[in-house]
């Protein structure tokens, strides 16, 4: 994941800072407890593709 896209990209649904989780290729955003999950190193930023992070996910964040 390139850093400078991960700087300006954000949660769509908090607008919140995203976490890469380079395991599971995924962006992940502890306020909405959403995974956005990576396709062909592009990001989907569709809150409806998003998988749900459990609490104990977002708490080893």
């Amino acid at each position: 994941m390139d850093k400078k896209l991960l700087d300006i990209l954000v949660c769509p649904v908090t607008h919140k800072p995203l976490i890469y989780d380079k395991k599971n290729q995924e962006l992940l955003c502890k306020s909405s407890r959403l995974a956005y999950p990576l396709q062909d190193d592009i990001p989907v930023m569709l809150a409806d593709k998003a998988r749900h992070l459990s609490l104990e996910e977002v708490e080893s964040l």
